[in-house]
């Protein structure tokens, strides 16, 4: 099958991707303004933005066996119909313990939706479309996500409409699926995974991917009310997130193949340094207004949405291809329990010393983990040149993904 009529084949499905990010994107933005601006306290806010991470967890582990019980089509199903239920139930229980449990549903039901969409394009590709079906499916991911924070700024005057709208686009992404003629692809293995293998194999790399949860977390729990707190309104909140997402799509693929053929360990402690600077200039008070905000948010997102695909690149340039799956996932599983830690430690720290907070937590993460990666240089070397695989953008979505990889064929 060509390129052509492989891209052409899953079309449905990254139709259906998109509308599930423009739904699921915008959600969490709109929780933590609605939660600022009705005086909720920084710590509670964090709590409950760190649920959908639970769910996300709990869905990696869990979901597997609702697939393979009643197949991929139902399966995709019932997860999109409980997500876009558990999205207009916000509207109808304006409380935070309430909506923390809707954000544990809706991350649950997402990991789901990942895992069922991405066994399909994963079954559509040959050895030869892979790459090209997997990095349009992260640029799918990415662009609608960023896209998505615009869907905030429409206008709400009941506190209905936009919950409404979010959830009849996450029914939306069930039609494609629910009317492809496409065959469900085999029900997928449980991945299984140990950590305490993974941190032998590399680490460095499941530091990395801890950290990155960690400050990935903490900037789509608490990067909104850091906004709202600094005087943007929602339009402004808006073009700030969607800068950081939109930069993070840009940046990843260059500054990937850029560490292909070098010491990954020193692109991450640059990528490092990186971030340390945009973390203490946002800390000014001088960049709170004007473009300057949105060129450092773009700044820190190109430069942070690196650090995981970058520990998966370097763990995997000490792996077997028939390693790569289950010790992906389980960079997976680090990555989303530092993205449940990440909203309560950023919200925390707003809750102590201002906005600055955000942005002086997501700093010392980052030292601390460049302080990691220097130890780990001193007692290991890196691989040489001929032993890397070649860097591939990694989506923070499902297990299944790393299925998609073209680098687990072997040779």
């Amino acid at each position: 099958m060509s390129i052509r009529q492989t891209l052409t084949s899953v079309t449905s499905l990254l139709a259906g991707m998109a509308l599930l990010m423009l739904g699921n994107g915008a959600l969490a933005t709109m929780l933590s303004i609605s939660m600022a601006e009705a005086g909720t306290a920084a710590w509670l806010i964090g709590v409950v933005m760190a649920q959908y991470y639970v769910g996300i967890v709990l869905g990696t582990t869990f979901s597997h066996k609702v697939i393979v019980s009643v197949g991929h089509i139902r399966a995709f199903a019932a997860f999109g119909s409980t997500m876009s239920a558990a999205t207009l139930a916000h509207a109808f229980v304006a409380d935070p313990w309430f909506w923390a449990v809707m954000r544990l549903t809706v991350g649950f039901c997402a990991v789901g939706i990942f895992m069922c969409s991405e066994s399909w394009l994963s079954a559509k590709s040959t050895n030869e479309t892979r790459g090209s079906v997997f990095a349009l499916y992260q640029f799918t991911v990415y662009l609608f996500q960023g896209l998505s924070q615009f869907l905030v700024n429409l206008p709400d005057e009941t506190g209905f409409t936009l919950y409404a709208l979010l959830s009849v686009l996450m029914s939306l992404a069930i039609v494609p699926v629910a009317v492809t003629r496409v065959v469900a692809p085999p029900l997928p293995e449980n991945t299984r995974f140990n950590f305490v293998e993974l941190w032998r194999a590399s680490p460095t790399g499941m530091t990395a991917a801890l950290a990155s949860g960690m400050i990935l977390g903490a900037f789509y729990g608490v990067a909104p009310l850091f906004a709202q707190m600094t005087g943007l309104d929602r339009a402004g909140i808006a073009a700030f997130m969607s800068a950081v997402i939109i930069g993070g799509l840009v940046l990843q693929y260059p500054v990937g193949r850029f560490s292909d053929g070098r010491d990954r360990r020193v692109v991450m402690l640059a990528i490092c340094a990186g971030v340390l600077f945009t973390c203490f200039a946002l800390m000014g008070k001088d960049v709170y207004n004007g473009n300057g905000l949105l060129a450092l948010g773009a700044l820190f997102g190109g430069l942070a949405f690196t650090l995981y695909p970058l520990s998966v690149a370097y763990t995997n340039d000490f792996l077997t291809p028939d390693e790569l799956v289950p010790m992906t996932g389980g960079l997976l599983m680090a990555y989303g329990s530092g993205a449940a830690l990440g909203p309560l430690g950023g919200s925390a720290a707003v809750q102590l010393i201002g906005p600055n907070g955000l942005f002086g937590f997501i700093g010392l993460i980052t030292f601390v983990l460049a302080v990691v990666i220097v130890l780990r240089m001193r007692k290991r070397d890196a691989p040489s040149a001929e032993d890397q695989g070649n860097f591939q953008v990694m989506p923070r979505t499902s297990p299944v993904a790393s299925g998609m990889d073209p680098r687990t064929e072997a040779d």
